[in-house]
């Protein structure tokens, strides 16, 4: 069994009397430890796809399996539940509690998980472990350098083991330097077997992935083997 399955998944909405087709009919199947970037040109509906991928949202018609479970016509509790235990997200904001030190920050998930104090520290500390910055782990996000948030930012999105990671334009925010580390740092998680999505409208970032989605217009226009 695919880690997803994706099946005619469409997505409308009405805006006035005017109803958008967001997606139309996109089908994908993705294999655990798969590495994908999602690109096209703005109303293509890659963010539609990753919100309804990040069960941030339910798709009007067609079938959405994550790990074995139909999360497609799953009620809002159940799918936070998946969202919780399943998915990590990384924005291009970073979205980090101003007053949380980096370990706060990255707790955050287990706290919602209902995780003990202690082991919630242990975990913490592993996820940030592995995003090469435990020097910085007392600093509050305002000490820090946007390469340094968005890489506690990574941190939180493993903490909880998920199933898959999605990122929306991840690089967006930084610089060149700092752009490019996080890039080595999505590669060597996709090397420790991580599943990874990433949003991108640059094409020297998705081509660190191993095969591209291209979306226009709600369809999947084609799917380039890196």
């Amino acid at each position: 069994m695919s880690l997803i399955e994706v099946e005619a998944l469409s997505k409308s909405y009405q805006m006035g009397v005017e109803e958008v087709h967001a997606l139309r009919g996109v089908d994908l199947t993705v294999e655990k430890g798969d590495y994908i970037a999602i690109m096209g040109p703005s109303g293509s509906g890659k963010s539609t796809l990753l919100n309804l991928l990040g069960c941030l949202d339910t798709p009007t018609s067609g079938r959405y399996v994550l790990n074995s479970r139909d999360v497609s016509s799953m009620a809002e509790d159940d799918l936070a539940q998946v969202r919780n235990e399943e998915i990590g997200f990384v924005f291009q904001t970073f979205n980090l509690l101003a007053r949380a030190t980096a370990l706060q920050n990255v707790e955050l998930p287990l706290v919602y998980a209902g995780v003990g104090a202690d082991e919630r520290r242990v975990r913490a500390r592993q996820a940030i472990e592995k995003v090469d910055l435990l020097d910085r782990i007392t600093h509050r996000p305002n000490e820090l350098s946007g390469g340094q948030r968005q890489r506690v930012a990574i941190a939180r999105a493993l903490v909880n083991d998920p199933s898959i990671l999605l990122a929306d334009e991840p690089t967006g925010n930084l610089d060149s330097v700092a752009g490019a580390e996080l890039l080595d740092l999505l590669d060597s998680l996709h090397k420790t077997g991580h599943t990874l999505f990433v949003v991108t409208h640059e094409r020297d970032v998705a081509m660190h992935a191993q095969s591209i989605v291209h979306l226009r217009d709600g369809q999947i226009e084609s799917i380039e083997k890196l």
